[in-house]
């Protein structure tokens, strides 16, 4: 027997919440990047970016 009454809307607000979590759990790791990776990314293209620069012949 269980140990009282079952409160439906807690537990369906709970399978609820236990769905979303699963959803964005993999939409992080589908998609998402952290900021430390996000920063680096644009660090390393920027450095890229002003090395190309610096060979760049002058239009004359």
């Amino acid at each position: 027997m269980s140990a009282g009454p079952v409160n439906l809307n807690r537990v369906r607000k709970q399978r609820a919440r236990a769905a979303q979590k699963a959803r964005a759990d993999e939409n992080a790791a589908r998609f998402g990047r952290t900021k430390a990776q996000k920063m680096r990314e644009q660090a390393d293209a920027d450095k890229a970016r002003s090395a190309l620069d610096q060979h760049r012949r002058d239009q004359e």
